[in-house]
Order: C-alpha cells, then structure tokens, then sequence
C-alpha cells in the first residue's frame, strides 16, 4: 500500500490523480491538499482538505507530490519537511533540485519532473530526474505515478531539464500553432473556415497516432507521403528550404531553453 499526498489539484496534479484513480489506486490511499477544495466534491472519495494544518497529524505519505505553480512554491513548501521520510515528487517548472535540499534539507529525497498537457487525456510525455538521495523503490513508486498519464523518460543529468521544458514541455503548443496555421492556409486557399478547420485538426491527430504506431522514423513517414513532383513535393520545397520550419524550430527551441534556464535563475 502507497500512501500519496497530493499538493495542488490544478489541471496537472487533477490530471495525475484521474490517472491514479482510472488505474485501481485505492481513493483511501490518496490525501488531496487545495486550497480550492470545494471544487473536488468527493473526488472518488479522495479526502481533500484546503491545507496542511488539515491533513491527519499521523499521516506518513510514500510520496508528497507537489504541483502547486512555480510562483507560489515558496510559500507551500516549508509546511511539508514535515514528511521527511517521503519522496517529494515535483512538476513545478523551472525550480531545481538544489531548490527542494534548500528548503527540505540536503537528505530529502526529490525528484523533478517536466510532465506536458497532453497528460490530460493519458498522451503526456514526461522527463523525471532524481537527486542522489532518491532510493531504487522510490524511483520506481514515482515512475509509476508519472506513467499514469503517458510516457516517461529518466535522465541523469538535470542539466538538460531546460531543454527537455523547450522541446516537450512547451511542444504541444508548436502542434497547436501548426493546426492553427494549417486551418488558416486552408481558408486562403478558399475552403470555408470550419472544413479547412476540420481538416488540420484530424490531418495533426491522425498524423501524431500513425508517428506513435509506427516502427519508422519521422523522415521515412515525410518521405511515404511524399510522391517526386507531386504536391507534397511543391509543398516542402516551401518548408524545407533555408529559412524554412527547420532553423525556425530551432530557433524556437533555443529561445525557450534560454528562457528556462532564466526562470530556474
């Protein structure tokens, strides 16, 4: 049995206690702390309380998970050292490591994670790293959490968490935008705005679940569809040319790595 306090029900941490809940996780075994708590009625019969004074004074999580916003962490956090025996679990963007062993102390066990938005429906992507106090079975209970809401990737060197915040965590917004601008050309081009809007919808959706079913790689799925001379062809000649969506990705992702690192100061 694994007893998980969770501090902030927001879409993040509501995301990951859906995903909890829809694996068999027994409600009893969750405790819910949110300032809001008159949103969660019931909840599955998770107990939810509006703050930590709240919690059950013999309370002994497995796991504190912490996704409450970056902004208000300074706040929250001090009132959970409490829980010294835990593992903290964090999905606070931009807060390092070193941060939690200020605060905690340099013997709590952390992991940082960098989960994305398409956690809300099970598709997310996230990237955990663990300080060296982090024992194999923690490890583990915190995978498990994090896959309860897609895929999971571990890295061992916190160093590259800005880019991974660069590439996937802000990624979801480049497939919007891409949908956005698809739908936009479309109407240009003269098709009504709701087709054309239909259309670069299903075309993203439907070509995202052939890229994750696939055994090729991203280059041999573009060279499938693209037939020599055809309009595919035309249309990457566009796309793929000196200043095209190449070096203007990169220069997306460069520009949100370095705002990472600002942010995490």
């Amino acid at each position: 049995m694994t007893q998980i306090l969770l501090v902030g029900c927001g879409k993040m941490g509501g995301a990951l206690l859906d995903g909890w809940l829809a694996l068999g996780m027994a409600p009893r075994d969750i405790f819910v702390v949110d300032p809001e708590e008159a949103k969660h009625p019931s909840r599955a019969q998770v107990r939810v309380t509006g703050d930590v004074q709240s919690l059950p004074a013999d309370l002994r999580p497995d796991v504190v998970v912490l996704a409450v916003k970056p902004q208000m962490m300074d706040a929250a956090l001090p009132a959970y050292a409490r829980f010294a025996g835990a593992v903290y679990l964090t999905i606070a963007a931009g807060k390092p490591l070193a941060y939690f062993a200020r605060i905690l102390g340099s013997g709590a066990a952390v992991v940082r994670a960098m989960p994305n938005t398409p956690a809300s429906v099970r598709r997310g992507m996230t990237v955990a790293v663990a300080n060296s106090v982090v024992a194999a079975d923690q490890r583990k209970i915190c995978g498990d959490l994090l896959a309860a809401v897609g895929a999971i990737a571990w890295i061992e060197d916190e160093a590259h968490m800005d880019a991974v915040t660069a590439l996937s965590g802000s990624g979801p917004a480049y497939v919007f935008l891409l949908a956005e601008v698809m739908a936009a050309a479309g109407v240009r081009a003269g098709l009504p705005e709701d087709l054309a809007a239909r259309l670069a919808r299903e075309t993203v959706v439907g070509a995202g679940e052939l890229l994750r079913q696939s055994s090729e790689s991203p280059e041999q799925l573009r060279r499938n569809v693209t037939s020599p001379g055809g309009t595919t062809f035309a249309a990457l000649q566009v796309l793929m040319r000196d200043d095209g969506v190449g070096p203007l990705m990169g220069e997306a992702v460069a520009a949100a790595t370095d705002r990472s690192r600002e942010l995490a100061g």
